[in-house]
């Protein structure tokens, strides 16, 4: 009889069929512990990359900031009114998209943190099997 998961009921296996069954469960295990660790990689290196491009865009702007806020400086101090007020539009502006922007590329770094690591997975399932050994 089979479950609807299609795990089969080991009661009647003799212990030797059980012990010859650990090395292919062992194997199972170590496979997909590999391949968690390769989606896991996956999983990071894309936050990683897409983290550093918003950040790499709020670099971009606060580049630009600099000449404008350069202009602002010498346009208030030439002129009281309408290209002081526009230079000082631009670097709120400018402003506003970089605290965006790092803001943007700041959540997907932390994101990447809250992901499980496979190291803890394998830390993990050692000490299951170090408790089950500990039992017997």
């Amino acid at each position: 009889m089979s479950t609807p998961r299609g795990f089969r009921d080991r009661n009647d296996d003799s212990l030797f069929a059980l012990l010859g069954d650990i090395p292919e469960l062992v194997r199972n295990l170590v496979v997909a512990e590999i391949d968690a660790a390769k989606k896991w990689a996956a999983a990071a290196g894309k936050q990683i990359g897409l983290g550093s491009a918003w950040f790499a865009v709020a670099l971009f702007l606060l580049f630009w900031l600099i000449p404008a806020l350069g202009a602002f400086t010498i346009i208030g101090l030439a002129s009281w009114m309408p290209a002081w007020l526009s230079s000082l539009i631009v670097v709120v502006l400018l402003l506003v998209a970089i605290a965006v922007f790092a803001f943007m590329g700041l959540r997907r770094f932390k994101k990447l943190s809250k992901s499980e690591n496979p190291a803890q997975a394998v830390a993990a399932d050692a000490r299951i099997v170090k408790d089950v050994v500990d039992e017997y």
